[in-house]
């Protein structure tokens, strides 16, 4: 794959005619090409020729693509053991904090995810143009130098000085351009990336440590031939460890199928309210971006149409398929958590206290296959399950999707994932995984058996699992193997864990406070876990702005960012689950006091809960658990004590 639109090496790209170069750009540009773009492109090759003459080594690129964030970088130049990363403000005459964080990412997404450039020198530069020259400072941290600020005359002097601390070694151009790129996009930047017609081949990882998303997608995509080619309906369940990419798998499938066949009509469904939210805000807002790059303009309403179209809430999709009797225009559907899907009991209770349906009598799963049957020739539904997620009362899980089936759908080709028949976390129905075993077909490929959320380390969910199972000698174990590549921190001053965020973060790289749901008595100490965010804010909206997760301000719960993530997470903790005679206990605030929690369902919703919380740092995480105050008996000191010194049993530093 051709990772840029132009390359040379540098000698020969100052006797290289002006005009070819910009003919090599305007071949590879996809889009319309404006007077802008092109406009731009003349400066940068004027500005480098002069900027690099006299330099006879080295390799020089134009826009080098960066796929996990759906953009390209102006120009990489590798000059000895340096690779300067370049981004041309043409025409501008200040520094913008927003460009200087664009150059930034552009250089932390090299060394994370691009195997040549991980322990390489890196220097962001933002060229603006026309803005006054200052005073750069030299320093980096782990190979990764402050952004540098040049202007089209003084440019050559900011690399020459750059160079001074080159230690004379050699990257070897062809092998740097050819390493691995290994990517773990958020779900927004996968999102973003497969909408704008990027290949799940490119933005998701192909080391041998990760299972190839691409692989599961060719299953399911044979899967759906084979119903459309034999007139049939069939019913996947795709499972995986939280953070594996069941929402990429499933974000990719309705995506390609969308481009498939225009007439075949996909849609991604979640009961994730928030997810929902955001991605469409998302896509919408890179949708109104991309049209004014490309200078269409498209208005934000319209980019809306199309976005909701493509992602949509579950319970919508289950209310408007309540009025109509019609088989629905779509015929690949794919279900995001599908465990959470509601119990017969949970439907009838809604319909009749919010709907005025009196007696309704199928569950969730039951409903939804139902419209999909109404279909004469063939459909496909795909479920995506995750084990151990769940955080709601009356949510059905896997076997209330068998049963129905079983039940009711007995012509339905099943495909499951070797998970559903093995693993009590996803199926404890004995004679559901016997049914199951005998009349469907099991498939490896459906199962995504490796957490991928945190690039850093795949063994997160796995620590914070032995963290709640209170097996605190096997947690401090891998705790040691993971926090050089991911740190975990234990503080009592919330103080401290904001300054921490904001020390640690780089760029655009995104910092968010969370609590869980049940943590009210945090009250006190400004953390209002009642108070609701606006979610699509939160995790979309940049640093200036106080409705953003950056502020730390405003708290997202389990509920908020279930299925989301961000790069470094502080959680608040709270006595609702608190550690005590070696082990979790649960209780909730009721009122004017705490009330233990008897219901096994309940305690295991409330870790959960934490669990959601604990995974959802994607390069680091400080738990802030508070002194407590003896004063105030809904916070008595011992039992934030208790919880602290457990963390503390397991190994995690204290800062």
């Amino acid at each position: 794959m051709t990772r840029s639109y132009y390359s040379n090496i540098i000698s020969d790209f100052l006797q290289d005619d002006e005009t070819r170069i910009l003919g090599q750009l305007s071949l590879h540009h996809n889009h319309a090409l404006e007077d802008l773009q092109k406009n731009a492109w003349v400066k940068q090759i004027t500005i480098l020729k002069d900027t690099l003459q006299g330099i006879d080594n080295g390799q020089i690129y134009f826009e080098f693509s960066i796929p996990r964030m759906g953009k390209r970088v102006d120009n990489i130049l590798i000059i000895n053991d340096i690779i300067f990363v370049l981004e041309f403000k043409v025409g501008d005459n200040q520094y913008q904090k927003q460009s200087t964080e664009q150059v930034i990412d552009y250089c932390l997404d090299l060394q994370n995810f691009h195997e040549g450039s991980h322990h390489e020198k890196l220097i962001p530069i933002l060229i603006s143009t026309k803005a006054d020259p200052i005073e750069n400072v030299f320093t980096s941290v782990n190979n990764l130098f402050e952004p540098l600020k040049a202007n089209q005359q003084n440019l050559r002097e900011v690399i020459t000085k750059s160079l001074l601390h080159s230690n004379g070694k050699q990257i070897n151009p062809s092998k740097w351009e050819n390493s691995i790129y290994k990517p773990t996009p958020t779900i927004i930047e996968a999102a973003q990336a497969l909408y704008k017609g990027h290949n799940v081949k490119e933005i998701s990882r192909h080391d041998a440590g990760a299972i190839n998303l691409s692989k599961t997608t060719d299953c399911i995509n044979k899967i759906i031939e084979t119903a459309k080619r034999e007139q049939k309906k069939s019913i996947c369940f795709l499972t995986g460890v939280p953070g594996a990419g069941k929402t990429l798998a499933g974000l990719n499938i309705a995506n390609e199928r969308m481009k498939a066949d225009e007439d075949e009509h996909a849609v991604f469904l979640s009961g994730n309210g928030p997810l929902v939210d955001v991605l469409r805000e998302a896509l919408t807002r890179d949708e109104v971006a991309t049209s004014k790059e490309n200078g269409q303009a498209l208005t934000k309403k319209l980019a809306a149409i199309k976005a909701n179209a493509f992602i949509q809430n579950i319970h919508h999709f289950r209310d408007d398929n309540l009025i109509s009797k019609k088989a629905p225009v779509e015929k690949v559907v794919v279900f995001d958590e599908a465990q959470r899907a509601w119990t017969k009991e949970q439907v009838s209770s809604f319909m009749k206290r919010k709907k005025g349906v009196e007696d309704f009598g199928m569950s969730e799963p039951e409903f939804l296959i139902s419209v999909m049957d109404r279909h004469e020739d063939w459909c496909t539904i795909i479920c995506l399950i995750g084990g151990g997620q769940e955080i709601n009362t009356g949510e059905a899980g896997v076997s209330e999707w068998l049963s129905s089936l079983k039940n009711n759908y007995p012509n339905w080709d099943i495909h499951y994932s070797n998970l559903i028949s093995s693993d009590v976390n996803y199926l404890s129905n004995i004679e559901l995984r016997n049914w199951v075993r005998s009349v469907a077909t099991e498939k490896h490929e459906l199962h995504l058996s490796v957490s991928v959320r945190s690039f850093r380390s795949e063994k997160i969910s796995e620590l914070m699992h032995e963290i709640l199972e209170a097996k605190h000698e096997r947690a401090s174990t891998l705790l040691g193997e993971v926090n050089n590549v991911f740190p975990i921190l234990v503080t009592r001053d919330l103080t401290t864990a904001k300054k921490w965020l904001r020390t640690q973060a780089k760029g655009s790289e995104r910092i968010g406070l969370v609590a869980s749901s049940g943590g009210r008595r945090l009250r006190p100490l400004g953390i209002d876990v009642k108070n609701e965010i606006s979610a699509p804010n939160w995790f979309l909206n940049n640093s200036d702005d106080i409705r953003s997760s950056y502020f730390l301000e405003e708290i997202a719960t389990e509920f908020d960012i279930q299925g989301l993530e961000i790069d470094w997470v502080c959680i608040a903790w709270d006595i609702n689950y608190y550690f005590e005679n070696g082990k979790w206990n649960c209780q909730y605030f009721s009122g004017t006091k705490w009330q233990n929690i008897h219901n096994e369902n309940d305690k295991t919703y409330l870790q959960n809960a934490y669990r959601v919380l604990l995974t959802r740092a994607r390069q680091g995480l400080i738990i802030y658990i508070p002194e407590g105050d003896d004063l105030d008996y809904t916070r008595p000191k011992e039992l934030y004590d208790k919880t602290f010194n457990y963390f503390q049993l397991c190994g995690i530093k204290t800062i």
